[in-house]
């Protein structure tokens, strides 16, 4: 599947990508008008912790106070070939726009606070290639705000809707540092203790100091962790991966199957964060081990 080629994805694209100052003022703002008028339907949690080889996950499931919160779920992972979210996306939860080719919105079901979508204006399947203008888009948000940026590359990799769309957490929500090796500037390593395929690049201030080319400089070592395995850059459509970014490193992901025993795998698990649906599906994790459960998912050494 081909997408549309656009201006800015050009190596250097132009500097108005970047998000507004006041990005996260915006979405308080909106998320508080957005609660008022039910436009916003968070899914309450609750939340437990397994720990394994020094790895401390998080683990949230629908809350059993929260019945109706079941249906928001299921609405979530249906995945409606005739819905899209985003075109139009809804005007209560629409945040801001970034340049001419980007918009960020709210999660309307969110499991964690503060979660931000960017998503393209016009359709691009999430299975075509990152281009230059996503890079900007979502270093523009992690360098001005930290937090934890990623990508879901295609359903196996845990997308719910085909809509090319970029996310973004909060600090302290999920982090990259316990599941990372000692990095290097320039050079795509791996952490050998862990038992799936996966490439990490060193980022660092030197990167976020200069917001004009922080764009293309993650571009630059997203391309060095697909060279280190064997993952295209540009193809149409990219095999399965997720994507993690922080001000500190990128982490890539080969992805093989979608899920474990029917519980749903993204970008956040490899950060320590899983959501499962109830306690049965918890203990299920608990039992077999979320190393174990994360090797199935991705590509074997």
């Amino acid at each position: 599947m081909t997408s549309t080629t656009r201006p800015s994805d050009a190596a250097n694209p132009p500097a108005d990508l970047h998000p507004p100052a006041d990005l996260l003022e915006r979405a308080d703002r909106t998320i508080a008008a957005a609660l008022a008028e039910g436009a916003l339907l968070p899914i309450r949690t609750e939340q437990d912790w397994l720990e394994e080889a020094g790895l401390r996950f998080s683990v949230r499931w629908v809350s059993s106070l929260a019945l109706k919160d079941r249906a928001r779920v299921d609405t979530v992972i249906a995945r409606r070939p005739d819905f899209n979210p985003f075109l139009p996306p809804e005007p209560a939860l629409t945040v801001a726009e970034i340049g001419a080719d980007h918009r960020v919105v709210l999660n309307k079901f969110p499991v964690i606070e503060r979660h931000l979508l960017i998503v393209t204006r016009h359709f691009e399947d999430q299975c075509a290639p990152l281009t230059a203008a996503d890079f900007a888009a979502l270093a523009g948000v992690v360098g001005a705000h930290g937090g934890l940026g990623f990508y879901n590359g295609g359903r196996i990799a845990g997308a719910s809707q085909a809509h090319k769309h970029l996310q973004w957490i909060p600090s302290g929500a999920a982090g990259l540092a316990s599941f990372l090796p000692a990095l290097q500037r320039s050079t795509a390593v791996d952490n050998r203790a862990l038992p799936w395929a996966h490439a990490a690049v060193a980022l660092g201030e030197a990167v976020w100091a200069n917001p004009a080319g922080a764009g293309e400089s993650v571009r630059a070592a997203y391309h060095l962790a697909c060279a280190r395995l064997d993952l295209p850059c540009a193809a149409a459509p990219m095999p399965p991966y997720n994507l993690l970014v922080t001000r500190e490193a990128l982490l890539l992901v080969p992805r093989t199957q979608e899920k474990w025993a029917d519980v749903s795998i993204n970008s956040l698990a490899w950060a320590g964060s899983l959501f499962v649906r109830d306690r049965a599906q918890l203990e299920a994790l608990r039992a077999h081990g979320p190393l174990a459960v994360l090797a199935a998912v991705g590509r074997r050494r």
